[in-house]
């Protein structure tokens, strides 16, 4: 029977691109756990576990929570969550980047004007924005 390659939590961090404090917290938080121990009483991961800790950096790369993972990891079987709780989950991390690129936008068009006004009152020497913002914050 052939063996997965074994890595230590070192190895697996190097594999990954990331520190081994990412994964220690990944373990306190319930999403990752090592497969096996050393007779040092090291942590051992296998493949599967490289190959989870991928999905993980994927769905984070798009938004998604540590605990929306959590959720998207769970499952009885190698089929995962049902559809609709996937549904649910994608439905909120899409109304939550709409809520950020309506932000966004709205952040645009301040800049926009900030700059359209700072070009028109150039040639006066003083910056108008500047004197804006100053005296928003106050």
């Amino acid at each position: 029977m052939k063996r997965d390659h074994t890595y230590t939590i070192g190895e697996l961090a190097r594999a990954l691109g990331v520190p081994t404090t990412t994964l220690r917290y990944y373990e306190r938080v319930g999403i990752l756990a090592p497969e096996d121990r050393s007779s040092g009483n090291y942590r051992l991961y296998t493949e599967a576990t490289l190959r989870r800790l991928r999905f993980i950096r994927a769905a984070q790369a798009i938004g998604f929570t540590l605990d929306q993972i959590k959720t998207l990891l769970r499952g009885d079987d190698s089929r995962g969550p049902p559809c609709r709780v996937v549904q649910r989950l994608l439905e909120e991390r899409l109304a939550d980047v709409e809520r950020r690129l309506k932000d966004l936008r709205h952040v645009q068009r301040v800049l926009k004007a900030a700059l359209q006004k700072c070009r028109d009152s150039d040639a006066d020497g003083c910056c108008h924005v500047v004197e804006s913002l100053h005296a928003k914050s106050s």
